[in-house]
């Protein structure tokens, strides 16, 4: 069940304090509830709720203003709890109308927050923050062209147009990177003991049920399987025969586990006694054995939907091919950067080739800004023909060298390069908020476990940002307006001082001559 809350933004001075005072208006957290939209997305929020049963839930600004202190202090769930319980300006931005010693909720519900707000409804609220944040010339009116209208040009399709056609205004800045999930750096060998421990957890509990109809429990030789991988795994040095004989021991132990398992269950075990986290596992064991045993036999390194992790199967391994981490394991991201602030484009937790969200990048910058962008500054990996095919139709300049021979002309050369070194100047804007997401927020290793709440808070990580550059902005203007007054009002006492001064100088100069002349 949910309870609408009553309309309209929660007065700061209305907060009751039990202990006197009251809240200061130019507190951050008074300053980011007034940036976020808290009503606009509350009925979207009610949605999933029961009108009638059930107990009330939490409300959409708890929920989603617990997820933002988290992430933006980098804390865990119960530190945040504790944080909202001592901290008045935050119980103020949960939308709590007094301050109160008590928790008002369970660190556990910050695991449901994640779950019912989803990663859809994070975006759109970021877009509602960023959209509200903009420059006011930023968000113009829709004055280009038709979209499906081309330019005439006679150039080559690789050559991009020299001035970009009325309308196009604004840069959009675009890359993709890994989010890492929190898992060890796997290994078949670990892998497979891994899953060779459950499996002998499940036949502990499925012999339970069927304890009198069997005579004697099966045997799993754990304590040989559990020698021989210590005895691998302790070596410091690994050569490759030992481990692929130690892969087909675990794959022979967990091959033997299973038909245990598939017998329990034939004898009368039921798989409706597990919980569904059991289950789920069960499930795993069997897709994990089904890779390692088809990468075995022909002595492959590779296979589709590969699972890296038992508690996390969702997790695949993304190659990136850069120096120190040429692997990361977790869910690879696009983003777009436009005046600043960032966009989340495409999440998947398979790799695929970020050039193909370029146009649809672009696309949604016309329909935020109503135009499109005068130039686009990315990776090589964009400059696709299909991408400078587009880009060129609609009068949009793409960063990098033109395709073909390079030109024999010195003079156009330099340009190039000095368009080059421009162009990636503005292109590295981007690498810093990739480097902000994840050494100051939580984008460097997403703590969630299930695959919705690890979406949802990556997308808190950039509504985060964003609103922390909304907050950076006002506290600019306000120190602006601040030396504006100090300027205004001390203007008149240096004229005044200046013309005193004056004086006094041209007395003394006259002192001097008049003792010049005796």
């Amino acid at each position: 069940m949910y309870r609408q809350s009553s309309p309209g933004q929660l007065s700061f001075e209305k907060f009751y304090l039990p202990f006197g005072g009251k809240l200061s208006s130019e507190n951050r957290w008074v300053k980011l509830a007034e940036m976020i939209p808290w009503d606009e997305f509350e009925s979207v929020y009610a949605q999933q709720f029961s009108e009638d049963v059930g107990a009330p839930a939490k409300r959409f600004r708890m929920a989603l203003g617990a997820l933002i202190i988290k992430e933006r202090l980098g804390i865990s769930d119960r530190e945040t709890v504790e944080q909202i319980r001592e901290n008045p300006y935050l119980q103020y931005f949960l939308g709590l109308y007094e301050y109160g010693d008590a928790a008002p909720f369970d660190a556990s519900m910050l695991v449901h927050f994640r779950q019912r707000i989803g990663i859809d409804l994070v975006l759109q609220v970021n877009e509602s923050v960023v959209a509200a944040g903009m420059e006011p010339d930023t968000v113009a009116t829709r004055t280009d062209p038709d979209p499906g209208q081309e330019s005439p040009s006679d150039e080559e399709d690789s050559d991009p147009p020299d001035t970009p056609p009325i309308g196009n205004r604004g840069k959009l800045i675009a890359d993709a990177s890994c989010a890492p999930a929190d898992i060890r750096y796997p290994t078949d060998l670990d892998l497979l003991n891994e899953a060779r421990e459950h499996s002998e957890r499940l036949i502990d509990e499925l012999y339970q049920q069927v304890a009198g109809c069997m005579e004697q429990k099966p045997r799993t030789y754990r304590n040989k399987a559990r020698k021989a991988y210590l005895t691998l795994a302790k070596k410091r040095k690994k050569p490759h025969k030992l481990i692929r004989k130690g892969i087909r021991q675990h794959l022979n132990f967990l091959r033997r586990n299973l038909a245990h398992i598939d017998r329990l269950i034939t004898a009368g075990a039921s798989l409706a006694a597990l919980n569904p986290r059991e289950y789920r596992t069960l499930l795993v064991i069997h897709e994990v054995y089904r890779q390692q045993q088809h990468m075995y036999d022909p002595k492959s390194r590779r296979i589709d939907e590969r699972i890296v992790s038992i508690s996390q199967p969702h997790v695949r391994p993304i190659v990136r091919g850069k120096a120190g981490t040429p692997v990361e394991f977790g869910a690879k991201i696009a983003i777009s950067c436009v005046a600043g602030f960032v966009f989340l484009d495409h999440l998947s937790w398979d790799n695929f080739n970020e050039s193909v969200d370029l146009i649809d990048q672009i696309e949604r910058f016309r329909a935020r800004t109503g135009h499109y962008p005068e130039s686009v500054h990315v990776d090589q990996i964009y400059r696709t023909r299909p991408n400078l095919d587009w880009c060129k139709q609609h009068g949009i300049r793409l960063s990098g060298p033109p395709l073909g021979r390079p030109s024999l002309d010195e003079t156009h050369q330099t340009q190039l390069r000095q368009q080059a070194r421009e162009d990636e100047r503005i292109r590295v804007e981007v690498e810093g908020k990739f480097g902000q997401a994840k050494r100051r927020f939580g984008l460097g290793r997403v703590m969630a476990k299930l695959a919705q709440t690890a979406e949802t808070m990556i997308a808190i990580t950039f509504l985060v940002m964003n609103l922390e550059k909304r907050l950076r902005r006002f506290i600019f203007w306000l120190v602006c307006f601040w030396v504006h007054l100090e300027h205004s009002a001390i203007q008149p006492w240096l004229q005044e001082t200046h013309h005193t001064w004056k004086h006094i100088a041209n007395a003394l100069i006259k002192c001097d001559n008049v003792r010049l002349a005796d």
